[in-house]
């Protein structure tokens, strides 16, 4: 029986780095982006958690060999970051939640991670399976953490929110214990706020620990050079409308005499800042990254018990410091912020220049809103029309009826992008 960790929202840092775009869906050639630099960019910024999934690619494999490197293992101990990974999705049109592919995959994400346990698993976009597989996962994951240790938290993801709060009502009837996190993406952004208005309430009836939010851009919908383009072309699941009100919407902001007014970076600064408020009921107090040596201080220090926890992803050291210099902006505007600023070394001025981006974000996000319209609040379907999931047999072959001291069965599927032999599954 494995020792219970503590409350999540008392543990998990508030800003996640997402990795989707170590991913051939975001970025043609996923191989050839800075991962490693990334990672410890990130790691030396202050960011505390990390987010991925087997279904990105080789991401579970870049974010392993990013942590396993003598610089990580020197300067950042295991307990100092999350690793936050999925189990279910296989690929586009193929999900398995059985028992048997649920352990595999939580044992190959300890191999691919180089790691021995794992902070927090969700069943990866349970929109796409029935009710009772989603049950089937997540008793198996509870089993695992319960008698093996090395899975800490256990939560589902997804895009419809009405359906995640459909489903951590049910997991908490059927079994007496709520889900530890929700996450959902592309539903709280200067487009859609539905995973505020709608979700929030239900997942909060249903004992849920922890919302994150991810993809504040709506999977890149939200910029002004559109959706972005990876190698299996045009995946973004917005209709053609939406995505010209965007375009619309980005030109109206391009004209306005405010610095700093591209679409993206208004949506990213919005999303962060107001899901920092509208998600702190259901948010965390862990290392919030402010620049101030953590030492697993009280989130108090930035005028809040908890802040809501958002996922970004980015594909470039760039776009990383950039987000960070956003986040600690956000920070500095919050109550008692100037003294974070002035811990932290940025200074009192820095305070008086977030609020004064606040302002101007605000106002240039409600023209973008007014610009939209209609689309305020849209949500495409998901899954989409005619789904069936192409899954045509168990990913894990069942056990055949030989004696117990017979081998392992080994799982069917290759591990990384140079064919390397599948290796035998242990049982957890």
């Amino acid at each position: 029986m494995s020792q219970q960790p503590p409350p999540l929202s008392t543990q998990l840092p508030p800003l996640i780095c997402g990795t989707a775009t170590f991913n051939n869906q975001y970025n043609p050639d996923p191989y050839a982006l800075p991962t490693t630099a990334i990672v410890h960019e990130a790691l030396s910024l202050g960011v505390r958690a990390f987010d991925t999934s087997p279904y990105y690619g080789p991401a579970e494999d870049l974010l392993g060999a990013a942590l396993n490197t003598p610089f990580v293992h020197q300067n950042f101990p295991r307990r100092d970051y999350f690793l936050l990974t999925k189990v279910g999705r296989i690929s586009g049109n193929e999900f398995d939640y059985s028992a048997a592919w649920v352990r595999h995959s939580v044992q190959r994400s300890l191999q691919r991670l180089h790691t021995d346990y794992l902070d927090a698993v969700y069943c990866h976009d349970v929109e796409f399976v029935s009710p009772e597989e989603v049950l089937t996962a997540v008793t198996q994951l509870r089993r695992i953490r319960d008698e093996t240790g090395v899975v800490k938290y256990v939560g589902i993801s997804g895009y419809p929110v009405t359906t995640l709060c459909e489903l951590a009502e049910m997991v908490l009837e059927k079994t007496g214990e709520p889900l530890d996190l929700v996450m959902s993406y592309a539903n709280f952004t200067l487009q859609n706020t539905r995973l505020a208005s709608v979700a929030l309430p239900r997942l909060e009836a249903a004992g849920v620990a922890v919302v994150p939010n991810a993809s504040v851009l709506g999977m890149g919908l939200l910029r002004r050079k559109g959706v972005p383009i990876g190698a299996h072309g045009d995946f973004h699941p917005s209709p053609k409308e939406l995505r010209t009100a965007i375009q619309a919407a980005s030109a109206w902001s391009d004209a306005q005499n405010i610095k700093d007014k591209r679409i993206e970076k208004v949506a990213i600064r919005w999303a962060l800042e107001h899901w920092l408020h509208d998600g702190a009921s259901l948010g965390s107090s862990g290392n919030p990254a402010s620049g101030i040596p953590w030492q697993r201080e009280k989130i108090e220090k930035n005028g809040s018990t908890k802040l809501g926890v958002s996922v970004i992803g980015v594909s470039n050291i760039e776009e990383l410091r950039e987000t960070m210099r956003v986040w600690r902006s956000i920070l500095d505007g919050l109550e008692d912020g100037e003294k974070t600023a002035v811990h932290a070394g940025r200074g009192r001025d820095d305070r008086t220049w977030s609020l004064q981006r606040q302002r101007d974000v605000e106002a240039l996000a409600r023209g973008i809103r007014r610009k939209l319209g209609e689309w305020v609040d849209y949500a495409w379907a998901s899954p989409g029309p005619g789904f069936v999931n192409k899954l045509s047999a168990p990913a894990v072959p069942a056990p055949l009826p030989t004696p117990a001291a017979s081998p392992d069965q080994l799982p069917k599927r290759a591990v990384t992008r140079e064919g390397s032999g599948v290796q035998a599954m242990p049982q957890i």
